[in-house]
């Protein structure tokens, strides 16, 4: 789908809509490449494929480009995140070659790029060693930190900063996750994009076919989490806390729906996890959809009654913008970026276990208007807070900033 920056104007209204030409013109033909290691599953591939075409609408010479890895790189990259995120998992003298020697073989291949790039935006750990291999680089780099590193496994986070610590300057969504690094430091949470075909209005005829297509009831109540099948996302204890809510809603229906992406070769253990916890029960509905599925994991948004965002560990969780978005009340988990977006008793509620999820799914069930009140005040504040407009303005000045140090130029 093809969108002008002029599309957004009715969403965000033409003040937003100037500030972001202008920063256009002060940016204007500048090269800025974004780097990651998918383009497929995963909240930053989503952030970026939607990114980069409005930055070039604005007059800059974005690209976004990622890179490869055999399935050994994805397992020590998988260990790395999950340690970053908290786990007691430490990266092994294998795990680190491996790590170390996939990235010097990327930045041969990249070297021309990045070496000519005004700026490049590094995402997540897994291209981070890049800078120490493109000696001959002339323009800024800043890191993007996706994840929750607010308590990191200390001898992952002292490796990952032992690279990370050259760049010009790092980006993280919370304050909470910014960690001590000798350079400036940036928070810039997501956004979501609003026109998108994950985000746009639907017509009932589309509501219609998902209900048909996964053999949903629409006269009894849906639940859904959308998320990729990763632990962190507790898939089980969203099976959990449905049959514990199921008890005093029998009529009740869960939807777990998620991707793959080719970066986290975890997924297919825990999509078999899930689907075991699942077990026999009709009105479990675990599925697993393709990367652009957009429109279905839409329909299934705007089809339930409460959205789930059950995670113990977040760097953001976009797909919790996404509900509130469509004016549902969210039940997330109380980690990262979720306490941002769900503000208990307004826009939902946040949660630590099964039991208080199952507990909150009932409340709204048994209060319609609570749950009108809640979805109506989360569209307002994802409509105010966490849009890509907005998202696209904070890195647009974050780079201006960096152009005038370069130019001896104060704000």
């Amino acid at each position: 789908m093809s969108l002008s920056i002029t599309d957004y104007e009715p969403v965000i209204g033409p003040g937003p809509l100037m500030h972001l030409r202008r920063l256009g013109e002060m940016l204007k033909d500048r090269s800025v490449v974004h780097l990651n290691s998918t383009r497929v599953g995963g909240g930053v591939a989503e952030i970026l494929e939607n990114f980069v075409p409005l930055m070039r609408e604005l007059g800059i010479d974005a690209r976004w480009e990622v890179i490869t890895g055999t399935e050994d790189f994805f397992k020590a990259t998988k260990l790395i995140h999950n340690s970053l995120q908290g786990a007691e998992q430490d990266l092994s003298p294998t795990m680190k070659e491996v790590f170390m020697e996939t990235n010097r073989e990327n930045a041969q291949r990249l070297a021309g790029l990045l070496e000519e790039a005004d700026f490049v935006v590094i995402h997540d750990p897994q291209p981070a060693p890049l800078l120490s291999m493109i000696p001959q680089r002339r323009g800024k780099w800043i890191w993007r930190c996706h994840i929750d590193v607010s308590r990191p496994n200390r001898s992952v986070w002292n490796f990952i900063k032992g690279l990370v610590g050259r760049y010009h300057a790092s980006v993280f969504s919370l304050v909470d996750f910014a960690q001590p690094l000798p350079h400036p430091q940036y928070i810039i949470p997501p956004g979501i994009d609003p026109l998108s075909y994950k985000n746009r209005d639907l017509s009932d005829q589309e509501l219609n076919r998902v209900y048909e297509e996964f053999n949903l009831d629409p006269t009894r109540p849906i639940i859904t989490q959308i998320s990729r099948y990763d632990r962190f996302k507790d898939p089980v204890g969203v099976i959990r806390a449905y049959r514990m809510a199921k008890a005093y809603h029998e009529n009740l229906q869960l939807v777990l729906a998620g991707g793959d992406a080719t970066d986290d070769p975890e997924g297919a253990l825990v999509l078999r996890e899930t689907l075991e916890a699942a077990g026999d029960d009709p009105d479990i509905h675990v599925l697993s959809l393709p990367s652009d599925a957009h429109l279905t994991i839409n329909a299934l948004q705007r089809i339930s009654h409460v959205i789930l965002q059950k995670s113990t560990r977040e760097g953001f969780g976009l797909t919790v913008s996404e509900g509130l978005w469509k004016r549902k009340p969210v039940i997330g988990g109380d980690t990262g970026g979720i306490r941002l977006q769900v503000i208990d008793y307004h826009t939902g509620f946040r949660v630590r276990s099964p039991e208080g999820a199952a507990l909150r799914i009932r409340q709204l069930l048994q209060d319609p208007r609570m749950m009108r009140s809640m979805g109506e005040a989360g569209h307002s504040h994802v409509r105010d807070h966490f849009l890509i407009t907005r998202q696209l303005r904070n890195l647009m000045t974050t780079l201006a900033c960096l152009q005038m140090e370069e130019t001896g130029v104060t704000a």
